[in-house]
């Protein structure tokens, strides 16, 4: 009977007709997931774990969720529940809640609904992917940008994101004469969001934290690069505030892949001794759990192999999924076209002179959601079905190749409810 609800609660905390009754079926989703043994938690302890040796050579996938959020985190728990998965992140960006129509609230609710609805119990990851700082912005006005971000991330975690990404990789200036004073921008702003967040966690709650060094899409980080980084950090957040769990680095790719001329993805070359490297001093020298990898989603399917050979901690993935959908024979074409018009109507000013039409509508279309958001959640029921099987065939094959099963037990040896 209350599974069955389930899809009319969702439907109502979404696009209930007023605030309040959005309100009320959220809290409805809520108070149900915590009876069936769901709860929202934080990834730390795990890492942790993985920083001690405690374990290795798996892979934690975290996927961004753009569109058909509900239907698309049913497909992932339904994966996961097949595969003895239970180390693997919900995530969705700072400027993704905003051009994808979905605030931190009705994110959340829709994963929780979705793990209802599947019969999913136990811990389950939220995280703010990208909480990034612009430069611009903050070379104008320090404390503004400070305080923009500060109410983001207060946002997210009063919502239940108990896993944050700082991302003021943004702010590293290279022209600068030595490798700390490139960083001291970038770990000192970190520092200062890390005390932030360690200032406002819920009691009984260590919410894993993740800094960033190098700019994803730009030149590949270094050791050296990551000592400066985690030096001054650490001496800034001193030795009594709990630090960050993971850092995110750049090794050859981009986010959404490099687009050709024609729309296609170019291939891509990876740098995988950098991470195995660069994990291995996180670990041993700074006590990190290790290297996350951004932008893996559209790498060739036998590339997912080597991220748990190269003892990687976690990859985030997205565009690929986006693709999926978007390319399926059951997206209805009309829908598509539909969203290729709202995004050259809504974002034409974001061409640029050198990008062919089709290399626009590539790089764009991750902001289409938002435009066509009731309409995707509202597929006929044979063309959503057939979207997320493509999807749970997807799934199952990063899961696998990442590593990223049988992990059941690991989260319940080092992951407590709160």
């Amino acid at each position: 009977m209350t599974i069955d609800r389930i899809d009319n609660m969702i439907e109502k905390a979404v696009f209930g007709p007023s605030v309040g009754e959005k309100e009320t079926a959220r809290k409805e989703i809520r108070d149900l997931a915590s009876s069936q043994g769901i709860h929202l938690a934080s990834i730390q302890g795990l890492y942790e774990a993985a920083a001690r040796g405690e374990y290795s050579n798996k892979t934690v996938p975290a996927i961004n969720i753009r569109g058909i959020t509900y239907q698309v985190a049913r497909t992932i728990f339904k994966t996961a529940q097949k595969l003895k998965a239970g180390a693997f992140i919900f995530e969705i960006a700072r400027t993704e809640m905003a051009y994808t129509d979905q605030p931190p609230q009705e994110y959340v609710v829709s994963i929780l609904a979705a793990a209802i609805k599947e019969g999913y119990t136990g811990p389950v990851f939220v995280q703010g992917d990208h909480f990034q700082f612009n430069k611009k912005k903050y070379d104008a006005d320090y404390d503004a940008e400070l305080n923009t971000l500060k109410n983001a991330t207060k946002d997210a975690i009063s919502a239940g994101f108990l896993n944050i990404d700082i991302d003021s990789s943004t702010l590293v200036v290279l022209d600068r004469p030595t490798l700390n004073e490139q960083q001291k921008d970038n770990y000192t702003v970190a520092a200062n969001m890390t005390q932030y967040i360690r200032g406002m966690q819920p009691d009984g709650v260590t919410i894993s934290v993740g800094g960033e060094i190098g700019e994803v899409g730009k030149t590949n980080t270094t050791v050296e690069e990551l000592r400066a980084y985690m030096d001054g950090y650490n001496k800034l957040i001193g030795k009594d505030t709990k630090g960050i769990s993971k850092i995110s680095v750049q090794t050859g790719t981009t986010h959404g892949g490099l687009v050709l001329p024609d729309g296609s993805i170019a291939d891509v070359k990876l740098d995988f001794n950098t991470i195995r490297e660069l994990g291995k001093v996180a670990r041993e020298e700074y006590g990190v759990g290790g290297i996350v990898q951004h932008g893996a989603s559209t790498l060739p399917d036998d590339m997912f192999d080597l991220f748990p050979e190269a003892n990687t901690l976690e990859v985030h993935l997205a565009t690929g999924y986006q693709n999926t959908i978007y390319d399926s024979v059951h997206f209805p074409k009309d829908l598509l076209n539909t969203m290729h018009a709202y995004i050259t109507d809504t974002y034409g000013d974001e061409k640029k002179d050198e990008d062919t039409q089709e290399q626009f509508i590539y790089k764009t279309r991750k902001k289409g959601w938002g435009g066509i958001k009731e309409e995707t959640w509202h597929l006929p029921e044979e063309n959503m079905a057939g979207i997320m099987q493509e999807l749970e065939d997807q799934f199952t094959m990063v899961f696998k190749r990442l590593n990223a099963v049988d992990t059941v037990d690991l989260v319940n040896k080092y992951v407590s409810r709160p």
